[in-house]
């Protein structure tokens, strides 16, 4: 495991010092960046006042989106399945019937 190491990342104008492996650097700044983005719309609207605040909706919109995402995947996971069965009993079909005329070949 890689040593963490400091990383800064620009929030709302404010900078943030965070500690994260080497390999994660990357996806930390994409990930503050979104943040970051998130934020500002936010902010933009008006409408909520206070970084807390913002930051607390934010999370929200975040979790609701990352809620999303997984419920797709499940559900394209479930329908990948299905197909994947009838494919397995295609085969097992095709591989029963190849058997058959084998067998059908050997006795006659």
């Amino acid at each position: 495991m890689s040593k963490a190491r400091t990383v800064s990342v620009s929030i709302l104008d404010k900078e943030y010092q965070v500690a994260c492996p080497p390999e994660q650097e990357a996806e930390l700044i994409v990930s503050a960046s979104y943040l970051d983005k998130q934020m500002r719309s936010i902010r933009e609207t008006g409408k909520v006042i206070g970084l807390e605040r913002i930051a607390v909706m934010a999370a929200l919109n975040i979790s609701h989106e990352l809620l999303q995402a997984s419920e797709q995947e499940d559900t394209l996971t479930a329908a990948d399945t299905g197909a994947t069965d009838e494919a397995v009993s295609s085969l097992a079909r095709k591989i029963d019937e190849a058997i058959f005329s084998l067998r059908q070949m050997e006795i006659g």
